[in-house]
């Protein structure tokens, strides 16, 4: 199966937050943001895999700054890992001020996708990632390290439900 380079799936995306998007103090709800997220790294899986994808987990999800009405949400997502049938996509969220061009670093990232095909929806094998730069090959090595320890860690857990009868 041919590979694909990173640069063929990563997505810019922005959204102007409005007040449906706030509440009444005018911060931006996290689950907005997280909608956005999500819809960003699913972009930049089915760019990948040009099949339907789904959200197998967020491994992780760092808020560091709020967002207001009237700002500029821009959604950074980028490929960087794939396996056989899972893939690992990291998004960066900025603001920006409009008025003030002032930006800000709002949260970021880290999700699995899985690929599927068919009525019945199976897992798909995935092609592989072609890592073009040297970011890009810092953060294929560092998305192994993650996986590593996401599934070190649902095996601890299996164990611990299995030990009470889960």
């Amino acid at each position: 199966m041919q590979g694909h380079p990173v640069s063929e799936s990563r997505v810019i995306l922005s959204h102007l937050m409005l007040p449906q998007d706030a509440n009444p103090a005018g911060n931006v709800h996290g689950g907005v943001i997280m909608k956005y997220i999500d819809n960003a790294a699913g972009v930049v899986s089915v760019r990948h895999s040009r099949t339907n994808c789904v959200t197998a987990s967020i491994d992780r999800l760092d808020f560091f700054k709020p967002m207001f009405i009237g700002e500029l949400l821009t959604l950074k997502a980028s490929l960087n890992m794939v396996g056989s049938t899972s893939m690992e996509i990291g998004v960066r969220v900025e603001g920006e001020n409009l008025l003030t061009g002032e930006k800000k670093h709002v949260a970021s990232a880290y999700l699995t996708f899985v690929a599927l095909y068919g009525e019945d929806a199976k897992v798909k094998q995935l092609p592989p990632i072609i890592a073009e730069t040297a970011d890009d090959r810092r953060r294929n090595e560092e998305a192994r390290y993650r996986k590593a320890h996401r599934l070190e860690e649902k095996k601890r857990m299996l164990a611990r439900q299995e030990k009470i009868g889960l």
